[in-house]
């Protein structure tokens, strides 16, 4: 229990840090769960919660080639693009996928009233510690 807690307050240290090495726009990004996997020696579970506020947007990025992401929107709606994919609006209780090397060249709140919350969930090499780097347009 303490190694995961130990874990995880340094994995939210090194996430915030790359968050704000990038250019984002009312955008607060949190671990909220980190678990390796019993069954799959060297591979963990994160789920990171995104708030953006109303107008709220994330610059380019890409997450390890490592990571397979599933994302749901929680509340209000999330215009996204992955790869060269069209821009889509997904809105509360509706996701999508991300895979080993995908860039995610849009996302951002639909809203300019409103705030969204999106949960993803990747399922990483335990040893990565950067799950975003910014990738320019």
């Amino acid at each position: 229990m303490i190694k995961t807690i130990l874990c995880s307050a340094a994995t939210v240290t090194i996430l915030a840090s790359g968050a704000l090495a990038h250019d984002t726009i009312g955008e607060n990004v949190k671990l909220v769960y980190d678990q390796p996997l019993p069954n799959v020696p060297g591979k963990s579970m994160r789920a990171v919660l995104v708030e953006y506020a109303p107008g709220g947007t994330s610059s380019a990025h890409t997450h390890p080639k490592s990571a397979f992401i599933y994302a749901t929107v929680l509340e209000g709606a999330i215009r996204s693009k992955v790869n060269d994919g069209p821009v889509t609006t997904y809105y509360a209780g509706q996701g999508f996928s991300e895979f080993p090397g995908d860039r995610h060249g849009v996302s951002e709140n639909a809203s300019a009233t409103e705030p969204t919350k999106l949960l993803a969930v990747f399922v990483v090499d335990t040893d990565e510690t950067e799950l975003t780097t910014p990738s320019g347009e």
